[in-house]
């Protein structure tokens, strides 16, 4: 390539001024890495006119930028040969449905979630050809999908004839090649819209370094491809984007950046003894009230510790947590706002989600050959995060059934077209659900009143209930906090939309006092990444005596001979989980005895509203584990043997339903509530209704 001398001395006097350090970096790793990164305002600020040569012409100012890099005068005996600059922070950010002709071969940005991404596979860029008359080897750039030959033929004066040729593999020239599908953030959407996607062709060193459910920003020269037809060329073309940088937007909490400024805000942020009602009081702020429910979030934002043992279990440090109550409590909400909170929060819909979107599909692959591949759903995107599943009751029982081992193992295995494979889904669950008739009834168990099994219930560390209860004071404070966060709203909007406006900025910052939250949540999500990257808390003896004292005090209760079981070895691992979690939130190596007692106190709340069988008061885990209550498992066995009792001295071994029902009175059992066992038992399949007037149970 020939340059322009003047240009080359400007270029090389640009990256001597800002980056003569990156350089000497690059060549002492060079060829590992082969990038310079280079900011586009620094390019801006040196030389306007080149910064928008490289947005209008961006192939020539590359290049020219990369023989630049190259002819620089290093202290090392490297060269910088196959050394690529990278440009980042580029002002013409284009959304994926806005690109049009005119965009085409421009130098542009484009943001969004990275949908699909193929192998990574070589590609040719030089071949190699062997004529197989004379042995001469002939050189063929191949810039364009299909293999070209040497179509002027063989190269050697004596021969010159048109092929046969063989490619030589060991001469000719590959490079590293991926390509990738990049889909419109779903925030972004507008009502109504599907997410619209573009193709994005990776080379060299960018190959590898991302994966399903990226959010990132891909800057690159846009390029289009004509459609294939089987009739011949279209006149309608395709874009590509071909890349040449990558920023990421959202990271994993091992890849947020966290300055020593903001370390230092982090660790006096720490030392405060209000940090926890700091905390939860930052969690949905314009939503007044449920403190318990806003620090077990905060409990699931900075998690347990996973656990690898020397045998090759693994232990989940995630925590599940399920919001079951009335509508208009807000579940969505605070749903949303962890979403937002966490480094890689993906919100799904139970009814708009099916199995295969929150797990994982087999789709065919259209980016390369055809072949099938595995597309990752909502729960492998939001691994190493939190994924919010709303309306879970709506989903029907297949998709739940999907959730047992994403929860637990925190994998999911796909057996699909030809495809065995195990995805990662290191996510904590949190889960909304409304109770089977709209509202929930406080004496009736759990599990009659929301659609969910109860093996998948179980695995939840923490079930809330919330309900709307009507009480004049708690009802006159929601009522000030919300017309107090619109009033707010109201003048915000007012000031940014009308310039004419008399509303001072000190005057919205008093009626905002309320509503900001305590704790910037740029900071807070940056606090959770400091303590989940550094803190791995022991818990002290007591700590540790205090919660074995706790569940062995709450199985004393289950003793008797016919008392329920009232919490299970899930209730212990899940107390653990929220004790080392809370030494997290304050950033301490310790689980003290503080944190036992908080971890017991959060749980016993869960359990009073959850566990408890109504008829009897007591604790029941079998409420959550297996949907019914000793009590009722108890009065089923007695209807069981009333029914069984009364078929064998009746024809054709079927009961009558009027002494059927007549006995259970005797035991206590009322005709309302012999309706429910008996529809259960028919739905198990332990019993049949022959006719109106009467029962059968089903031999096993």
């Amino acid at each position: 390539m020939v340059v322009d001398e003047k240009w080359n001395k400007k270029l090389k006097d640009f990256l001597k001024r800002y980056h003569q350090d990156d350089i000497l970096e690059l060549a002492n790793s060079y060829p590992d890495k082969r990038s310079l990164i280079v900011n586009y305002d620094k390019l801006e600020v040196f030389d306007r006119d080149i910064a928008h040569d490289l947005v209008e012409d961006p192939e020539s100012v590359i290049l020219s930028l990369e023989f630049a890099l190259k002819d620089m005068d290093l202290p090392l005996s490297k060269k910088l040969d196959n050394a690529h600059v990278r440009v980042v922070n580029i002002p013409n950010r284009i959304p994926i449905r806005d690109l049009r002709s005119k965009h085409l071969s421009k130098f542009i940005a484009i943001e969004g979630m990275i949908r699909r991404a193929t192998e990574v596979r070589p590609r040719i860029t030089k071949a190699a050809f062997k004529c197989m008359r004379c042995d001469t080897v002939t050189y063929v750039e191949q810039p364009g999908n299909k293999l070209d030959e040497p179509y002027s033929g063989c190269e050697n004066e004596n021969c010159g004839k048109r092929g046969p040729f063989k490619l030589v593999v060991e001469q000719s020239e590959f490079i590293d090649s991926q390509k990738g599908q990049i889909q419109e953030s779903p925030e972004s959407l507008k009502g109504g819209s599907n997410p619209q996607s573009i193709e994005i062709n990776f080379n060299d060193d960018l190959t590898g370094q991302i994966s399903p459910g990226d959010r990132v920003i891909v800057n690159g020269i846009l390029r289009s491809v004509p459609r294939a037809l089987r009739e011949g060329k279209s006149t309608f073309y395709d874009l590509v984007l071909d890349a040449n940088s990558i920023e990421r937007l959202d990271q994993e909490y091992d890849e947020l950046d966290i300055t020593a400024e903001e370390e230092e805000q982090i660790l006096e942020l720490s030392r405060d003894p209000a940090v926890y009602d700091k905390i939860v009081s930052s969690i949905a702020p314009t939503i007044y009230g449920n403190e318990h429910v806003k620090r077990a979030l905060m409990y699931q934002l900075f998690s347990g510790v996973t656990k690898y043992f020397p045998d090759g279990t693994r232990t989940r440090g995630d925590i599940h947590v399920i919001l079951v109550g009335d509508p208009g409590v807000a579940k969505s909400q605070l749903l949303r706002y962890i979403v937002k909170l966490s480094p890689r929060g993906v919100f799904a819909s139970g009814k708009s989600a099916s199995a295969s979107g929150l797990t994982a599909a087999a789709v065919r692959d259209d980016l390369g050959d055809g072949r099938w591949t595995i597309e990752g759903g909502a729960l492998v995107m939001a691994d190493m995060g939190i994924a919010a599943v709303d309306e879970m009751d709506k989903m029907r029982d297949e998709d739940k059934s999907s959730l047992h081992e994403a929860m637990e193992q925190q994998t999911i295995s796909i057996a699909k077209a030809g495809i065995i494979a195990t995805l990662k889904s290191r996510c904590a669950l949190l889960g909304a659900a409304n109770p089977v008739y709209g509202r929930f009834n406080r004496y009736e168990s759990l599990a009659d009143q929301i659609d969910m099994p109860p093996a998948l219930l179980s695995r939840f560390d923490l079930i809330f209930i919330l309900l709307d209860v009507p009480e004049s004071k708690m009802d006159n404070q929601i009522a000030n906090h919300l017309l107090q966060t619109h009033y707010a709203g109201e003048l915000i909007q007012h000031k940014s939309n009308i310039s004419s406006s008399d509303i001072s900025q000190e005057f919205i910052n008093d009626q905002l006092i309320n509503i900001v939250p305590e704790i910037d949540p740029d900071l807070l999500r940056k606090y959770v990444a400091y303590s989940r990257r550094n803190v791995y808390p022991i818990m002290d003896e007591d700590a540790r005596m205090h919660l074995v004292d706790f569940y062995t005090s709450l199985r004393k209760q289950g003793e008797g001979k016919n008392t329920p079981v009232p919490v299970t070895a899930r209730q212990l691992e899940a107390l653990v989980r929220l004790a080392e979690a809370s030494a997290r939130v304050r950033l301490s190596n310790r689980v003290t005895m503080d944190d036992a007692i908080r971890t017991t106190d959060i749980t016993m709340e869960c359990l009073k509203n959850v566990g408890i069988d109504p008829a009897t008061g007591m604790l029941d885990a079998d409420i959550i584990a297996s949907g019914i209550s000793k009590s009722q498992r108890d009065k089923i066995e007695i209807v069981r043997d009333i029914i069984k009792m009364i078929a064998e001295r009746s024809e054709g071994h079927k009961a009558s339903r009027k002494e059927v029902y007549a006995e259970a009175e005797k035991s206590g059992i009322v005709a309302d509530e012999l309706d429910v066992y008996v529809d259960q038992m028919s739905k198990r399949g332990e019993l049949i209704k022959p006719d109106l007037d009467h029962l059968k149970l089903v031999r096993r």
